[in-house]
């Protein structure tokens, strides 16, 4: 273990609460698909993968690349209070010229960042060749990247799935955010009830499933997962807008800024 869980959760509301408040100073959205990836994000950096402010430009670094590209907010936040760079940097947030956008800008403009998202189906096929690349020159760094349940919509989701494991990618990491909601409505409403278990599972990954807001979950998954030539699909059943009662499960929050007094009562519900 690298890291306590209590220490790390505490952490984790905090970075809840920063996305909150810089959502209202920036008057930028995509706060509800923040909150329910954040957790999952958190864990990775703290107990899972070989990457921070020292070796981020190694060679040997595990790769993170964020497909969600929306849920940049999130991935900055992390990013400042591992060190990579100043969180007073996050002041400038969503303003002229910033490089902390609504998705995360070129990787040569920031440290930490593996990849230019935010166009959907996107992050997935880069990781693959990250990691087929990582395969055929015999590296041993790990690459992961969370996806939205909304992106899997897109077909280069699939047309990844399917190289990666023809190549044995067992260095392929991918977690589903599975929070039910795309950007206007519910996934089963969209695309129709989807097994997002039994088509990965048919497409030859080894499948789990966790619940993507429970810490504690999610480190007995990871410390579970089986060891075999297959790449890994985390499903993270999670829920929109975690972590405020009021903001959790309500798709106006896709979009909706929040004002001073909802970012208050956030602050007390998520740091008492």
């Amino acid at each position: 273990m690298k890291y306590n869980l209590q220490k790390l959760q505490k952490k984790i509301n905090y970075v809840k609460f920063k996305i909150i408040e810089n959502s209202h100073f920036s008057k930028t959205p995509h706060l509800a698909s923040c909150l329910s990836c954040t957790d999952i994000i958190m864990y990775l950096y703290y107990e899972i993968m070989n990457i921070n402010k020292q070796n981020y430009l190694s060679p040997n670094r595990d790769r993170f690349i964020l497909s969600k590209g929306h849920a940049a907010p999130a991935l900055f936040q992390i990013l400042a209070i591992k060190g990579f760079y100043n969180e007073n940097k996050l002041k400038n947030y969503g303003k002229d010229g910033s490089l902390f956008g609504e998705h995360p800008p070129k990787p040569n403009l920031l440290p930490g960042i593996e990849a230019s998202t935010g166009s959907l189906g996107h992050g997935l096929p880069i990781a693959v060749g990250i990691a087929l690349g990582a395969k055929i020159q015999k590296k041993t760094f790990k690459t992961y990247v969370l996806v939205g349940d909304g992106e899997c919509g897109e077909g280069t989701i699939w047309e990844s799935a399917i190289i990666a494991a023809a190549n044995d990618l067992d260095n392929l990491f991918v977690i589903i955010d599975y929070n039910k909601w795309q950007a206007t409505n519910k996934i089963n409403e969209v695309m129709g009830s989807i097994d997002f278990k039994k088509k990965w599972k048919s497409f030859n990954w080894d499948v789990y499933n966790v619940k993507g807001n429970d810490i504690s979950k999610i480190d007995k998954v990871f410390n579970n997962l089986k060891k075999n030539k297959k790449p890994k699909l985390i499903l993270s059943d999670s829920i929109k807008g975690h972590g405020v009662k009021f903001m959790q499960n309500d798709n106006n929050w896709h979009y909706r800024i929040p004002t001073i007094d909802e970012v208050n009562k956030s602050k007390k519900i998520l740091l008492g």
